[in-house]
């Protein structure tokens, strides 16, 4: 099976959960002999070298996308000009300053590409469905999350294909958009949903929240977790020096760094855990350094700033070792989670996970039981109660982690999970 898969790139700056999904689901894809191909849009996508080569070329490049909107001289500029923009020199440039636009201006290119054919990146549109009918035209075309869903429309009416959408965390991101952009964007997406055939959730959790938001019939969705490469994860055989907290995510406020960092305090407050540390991995945009500099400013004057390594700069292949340094992870996000990769990739480590009970996180806790532990609530107190066992007992936390990695090498292998997807591609062809 031919299938196209349209993944937005984060610009390598930070670990994405989107990124990862859809270069694990590619490469399974792959292996089980369809030919996949990513073709990414706005910036460069997170993908290891075995990816890079089921890579096209970028659309929407993020200059562009912004140019277009800002100015109807470049919504009718000659490719020539556009060519150069997407230039890769430009675009990690763009990539850096990720973060830092406007909040009008996000909310109004939003709705623009929203409204795809009726948008004001229409040149950008027709440009990739030309270049799939002539150069890659495939049997299914998958959406990487329902922000790109104003493609839909024209790519069904030209290519004549099913178009499947995964949804994964888009609440996150339309949420904190300025009104009235929020409540418009959700409108517009509800309005669009009928033009794709199916949606796929990441969880149970998330796909009764986005039928309910996006008013879903209960045929066109359902739920399929995301899952990990085996292989890519070897546990530790023995525990760290000193018992240490792990952070994996991007350092944005939404994933709660904020909570975990006052929770690292009151536990060093405990004389017994007096040599704990904390590690904070996973990237950032231009955007989140005010946010950052707060949390800094706070470990400084409670006195534990040097027990905190922040890991500068964010190297996807680098999280595997990262992972292997830990005694436990946390990332207590303050809303609802719709995945938590970060949660799956620690425990295929053989690291155990303490969360909040909110989202995905209490479905996580019920299929995997041993190394997922959930707090009581979603504070700072909670979070260091449910953390102090683990790193009291090291040995306990390392048995846990272990028995974590046994349930889930069970039941989120990636090649099992990209099949049922695949499944559904060819129900509808």
């Amino acid at each position: 099976m031919k299938i196209i898969q349209i993944t937005p790139g984060s610009g390598n700056n930070f670990y994405c959960e989107n990124c990862l999904r859809d270069a694990k689901l590619v490469q399974a894809w792959h292996k089980q002999g369809h030919n996949a191909l990513v073709v990414p849009l706005y910036l460069p996508v997170q993908m290891d070298e075995q990816t890079l080569s089921q890579m096209s070329e970028i659309f929407y490049g993020g200059i562009n996308v912004y140019l277009q909107q800002k100015s109807s001289f470049f919504r009718h500029s000659p490719r020539w000009l556009d060519w150069l923009f997407d230039r890769p020199f430009f675009l990690k440039m763009a990539a850096r300053k990720a973060g830092m636009t406007d909040a009008a201006d996000l909310g109004e290119t939003t709705l623009s590409m929203l409204e795809g054919e009726e948008g004001r990146q229409v040149k950008e549109l027709e440009r990739l469905v030309q270049w799939l009918t002539r150069h890659e035209k495939p049997e299914v075309l998958c959406l990487s999350n329902a922000l790109l869903i104003g493609m839909a429309r024209r790519m069904k009416e030209v290519l004549g294909v099913p178009v499947v959408c995964l949804l994964q965390d888009e609440d996150e991101f339309l949420d904190i958009l300025h009104e009235p952009y929020g409540t418009q964007a959700w409108e517009t997406i509800a309005r669009r949903a009928p033009d794709c055939d199916k949606f796929i959730a990441v969880s149970q959790y998330y796909r009764q929240t986005m039928k309910q938001r996006l008013r879903i019939p209960e045929d066109k969705i359902c739920a399929i977790m995301p899952g990990i490469r085996p292989g890519d994860y070897t546990p530790a055989e023995s525990m760290p020096e000193k018992p240490c907290i792990g952070y994996l995510s991007r350092i944005t406020h939404e994933k709660g760094l904020d909570t975990l960092v006052e929770a690292f305090i009151l536990l060093k407050q405990n004389k017994k855990l007096n040599d704990i540390t904390l590690r904070v991995a996973g990237g950032k945009t231009a955007g989140d350094n005010p946010y950052i500099n707060s949390i800094g400013e706070r470990a400084r004057r409670a006195g534990v700033a040097r027990d905190i390594e922040w890991i500068h700069g964010f190297d996807p292949a680098d999280r595997f070792e990262f992972l292997r340094t830990l005694t436990v992870v946390s990332v207590p996000e303050k809303r609802g989670p719709a995945c938590g990769t970060y949660a799956l990739e620690a425990l295929a480590s053989g690291v155990p996970v303490v969360e909040p009970p909110v989202g995905v996180f209490v479905e996580l806790h019920e299929e995997i039981g041993h190394g997922m532990i959930l707090a009581r609530d979603n504070t700072a107190e909670a979070l260091a109660e449910a953390l102090a066992p683990l790193l009291l007992n090291p040995q306990q936390a390392h048995e846990l982690g272990q028995k974590g990695s046994e349930r889930i090498r069970e039941k989120f292998d990636i090649n099992e999970n990209s099949r049922k997807i695949t499944e559904i591609f060819e129900s509808l062809g």
